[in-house]
Order: C-alpha cells, then sequence, then structure tokens
C-alpha cells in the first residue's frame, strides 16, 4: 500500500514538472523572442527568418509604385555604408523606371521578384500564378541581366499551391520577421522602434519604398545607427540562407 500511494504521488509529481519544464521553455522562448516555425514533411516553405548566432539580419524593401520615395532610401543607403540590402520589385514598376532599377543594381543590393500584378496568388488557379510569376521574371532579367530567384508575392499572400509552384520555377518565397509597419505611416520614432526593438539575428526587416511609405527614410538613418549600435552586421536574404538553418512557417 505505501509503495502504491508513492507510485502515484510520484506520477503527480512527474505531471506537474512536466508541465512546469513546459511553462518554463515558452517563457524562455519568449524572454528571447524564438519564433517557432514547422519546416512541414513535404514540399517547400516560406521563409521568415534564419537560425543563427551570428548578429546578422537583412533590411528588405518592397517597390510597387512612385519614384519619391526610393531615391532618398537609396541615398541613404550609400550615405551609410550599407553595402547589401535586398530589394522587391514588382515587374510593371520596373519597366516604367529602368534608371532605378539601374542603380539598385550597380549599388550592388540583390533584387528579387515582387511579382507582375498586384493581386493575391492565392485567388489565383495554378496557370494564372505560374504565369504572374513568369511575366515578372522574365522582365527582371532582362532589365538586370541576372534571372531573380526569391520572390515575395504581392500583400505576402500565399499557399501550398503557390509555393510549390514557385519551387518548381526556381524560386524561394521569402517573407519577414519583423515588421517595420511604415507601410501604416504612424511615425518616424514608431517605425525605428518596430524594427529596433524586434531585430535579432537572422531576422529578415520588412520595409517598402513605394510613395504611399511618407516615413520610412526619415526613420531609416537611426534604424542603421541603431542596429549597427548592437554589433548588427547587413547581409542579403541570400546571404542569411546559405549560411544558417531556416526557419519557416507551415502552410495549412
Amino acid at each position: 500500500m505505501f509503495w502504491i500511494v508513492n507510485a502515484r504521488r510520484l506520477k503527480q509529481y512527474l505531471i506537474i514538472l512536466t508541465a512546469a519544464l513546459f511553462a518554463i521553455g515558452i517563457a524562455w522562448a519568449e524572454r528571447d523572442n524564438i519564433s517557432i516555425f514547422t519546416s512541414g514533411k513535404n514540399g517547400p516553405n516560406a521563409i521568415y527568418k534564419v537560425d543563427t548566432r551570428e548578429k546578422k539580419l537583412a533590411l528588405t524593401f518592397d517597390i510597387s509604385w512612385g519614384e519619391e520615395r526610393v531615391g532618398p532610401i537609396l541615398d541613404i543607403l550609400e550615405q551609410k555604408g550599407v553595402k547589401k540590402a535586398t530589394f522587391f520589385l514588382s515587374s510593371p514598376w520596373s519597366k516604367s523606371h529602368p534608371d532605378i532599377v539601374k542603380r539598385i543594381k550597380d549599388m550592388g543590393f540583390e533584387i528579387g521578384s515582387h511579382g507582375h500584378k498586384y493581386t493575391n496568388y492565392s485567388s489565383l488557379n495554378d496557370e494564372e500564378i505560374q504565369a504572374e510569376i513568369t511575366k515578372a521574371h522574365e522582365i527582371l532579367k532582362e532589365l538586370t541581366g541576372t534571372p531573380p530567384n526569391l520572390i515575395r508575392t504581392p500583400n505576402g499572400d500565399f499557399d501550398k499551391r503557390v509555393l510549390k509552384i514557385a519551387d518548381k520555377m526556381g524560386y524561394t518565397v521569402v517573407q519577414w520577421d519583423t515588421d517595420s509597419k511604415d507601410w501604416l505611416n504612424p511615425g518616424t520614432e514608431q517605425i525605428i522602434k518596430n524594427v529596433v526593438d524586434s531585430a535579432h539575428p537572422g531576422d529578415i526587416i520588412l520595409m517598402h519604398a513605394s510613395d504611399s511609405c511618407k516615413q520610412t527614410h526619415l526613420a531609416l538613418p537611426a534604424i542603421i545607427e541603431q542596429l549597427r549600435s548592437k554589433g548588427y552586421e547587413f547581409v542579403t536574404v541570400s546571404e542569411l540562407i546559405a549560411n544558417a538553418k531556416i526557419n519557416t512557417n507551415e502552410v495549412q
């Protein structure tokens, strides 16, 4: 009887201990700003960040329209000596602004695709998805001389079909882990805070260089300075992928 009672207590203790360890694990992950992404067992996935202890991260800029904001952003990157960043360009915008595309390329920045029509790919059928990616691919390849292999889909929208089609076409779908929310125009200080407070090793940071984002170029100098003061090095998305374990988010 004594042994049975103690066995029951031991079982209770083990259950309590397991629950406590689980809670500690969650708290530790939250403390270190770690997002847990499952890669899934079948098919490709979108990349949000990479696992690395090195203080490297990627500044990324989406452009789909306008020409007033991108110039100042490129000027700031040049003035601050930022030689590596990734620009996701929509092909209609690129075709209308070949001189700006050339400047981005000549500055040595990585260029990825932001698609052709600005529409949610998950709402398209398979043939339409392939056609959209192909149109953008051909235009960007013609303008830059280099075929892109990274794509950030319009609105960041995708499903498993999009991932599989993109993968078959030689593309990796890239999302982000830190959103500057510059597209909301919340104020320069808030944009700086959104980025600097959330940035972490292996991070992919979302910003925009379209004209609708009126405060990005005002926030960018402080973002660069404060991240550097924390010891961060700026690299391209491709460099992050090549040098670290990928974190992905499984699509249901």
